[in-house]
């Protein structure tokens, strides 16, 4: 495909630096929230107290390689032991830590702009959400050293977002007002009811109505993206795609099958708390959550709101699809999603460098080779250039 027009991925990450956590977080709460320790000769966070397994080197020095990974979620057709992908490594590259040496890759892959996430940062709030002001302490820290070190929209075409919990509503606002104040475009937060000092509460409870109050009227999309979502109701096992532990990597685990779990239930508590009635214009994007949970959610809206008629104040399928935009996995079938979403909810993202993610970005291409040039156009540029709008 020859495009005449700059791709934006909408699903990049870097590897954070060493001190990303801790750059910015008083040394007197590292016990408390974050530090480094040796294990065995290798080096590990301990992250409210615990050695932090989440990935197997959180230095990322050496680290496996780009889509690493692909074959294996192509379906593994030459039935490989998942681990033996990850065998080959290479020293961090430059530009999964510089932001100059992230352009000049982009220019080599072909992408204009690129929307990036963390990488360790989606994973540490679980651990530490018992403890909302060991949370806000470090998210506080961590947000600092994203700007610095990435900046919320450097030469216009890398945009960095501010990780945000909902742990603490006053938090959230003050964060949400700085990162405001130094040109977010966007806010990411995991796909979780937040734990606050009162207990655990859907992120579209009336509680929060502060936030997405101030988001609303801000004109920025949240990102909510893939993360450590906690437990499932299955004892032992993450109800994300993302785990807080590397224990049993070599076996199947339930999450290949309820890893959308958390974006589905995300989601639908936004729709049946009503936070589409009281905030209309609010904007969610789902990153690197998958495509499958769709039907089985809009049938389940569709079947709620004939039992409960006039519960909402507009169909609730219809408040989705208009206020919701969906970022597929790569190998979901995107004629499926663009059927459900329509062409104007459905992002292009790539994961880079993620293993899970794609070797180079553009590879995604072969998926859209049947797709109108038009639709091709809103999934790999327009519609994310309309969530940086204002509306």
């Amino acid at each position: 495909m020859d495009l005449d027009y700059g791709v934006i991925d909408a699903d990049n990450h870097y590897y954070e630096a060493l001190d990303a956590f801790t750059r910015h977080l008083d040394p007197r709460h590292g016990e408390r929230v974050i530090q480094w320790a040796e294990v065995n000769g290798r080096q590990y966070h301990v992250v409210g107290g615990r050695v932090n397994h989440a990935v197997v080197n959180p230095t990322f020095d050496p680290v496996s390689l780009p889509g690493a990974m692909a074959d294996y979620f192509r379906g593994n057709p030459d039935g490989r032991n998942p681990l033996e992908f990850l065998r080959d490594r290479e020293p961090v590259r430059p530009a999964y830590r510089d932001r100059d040496a992230r352009l000049a890759a982009m220019d080599e892959q072909g992408v204009e702009q690129i929307w990036l996430y963390p990488t360790l940062g989606m994973l540490y709030e679980e651990e530490l959400k018992n403890d909302p002001q060991a949370v806000t302490l470090l998210f506080s820290a961590f947000n600092r050293w994203v700007e610095e070190d990435w900046g919320y929209g450097y030469q216009n075409r890398i945009w960095a977002a501010p990780y945000l919990s909902l742990c603490d509503v006053d938090w959230a606002v003050s964060e949400l007002e700085r990162a405001l104040a130094r040109g977010a475009r966007s806010v990411v937060m995991r796909a979780a009811a937040p734990t606050t000092r009162d207990g655990q509460l859907p992120a579209s409870d009336e509680a929060f109505d502060p936030f997405w109050a101030r988001l609303q009227e801000a004109d920025i999309p949240v990102v909510v993206h893939a993360g450590d979502a906690g437990p499932t109701a299955t004892a032992g096992y993450s109800g994300g795609a993302f785990s807080s532990s590397f224990k049993g990597a070599g076996r199947p685990r339930i999450t290949q099958l309820t890893m959308e779990r958390s974006i589905h239930d995300f989601l639908a508590s936004m729709v049946f708390d009503q936070i589409f009635d009281r905030f209309p214009r609010l904007r969610v994007v789902s990153v690197e959550n998958g495509a499958q949970f769709l039907p089985g959610l809009l049938k389940g809206l569709t079947s709620a709101s004939k039992k409960m008629p006039g519960y909402w104040k507009t169909d609730p399928v219809e408040q989705f699809k208009e206020r919701v935009w969906i970022n597929p996995f790569w190998e979901d079938d995107v004629h499926e999603v663009l059927d459900i979403m329509g062409p104007e909810r459905v992002v292009f993202g790539s994961d880079w460098p993620h293993i899970e993610g794609m070797p180079s970005p553009l590879d995604y291409l072969v998926e859209l080779k049947d797709v109108d040039p038009d639709v091709q156009r809103r999934v790999l540029r327009e519609n994310a250039l309309g969530l940086m709008r204002p509306q």
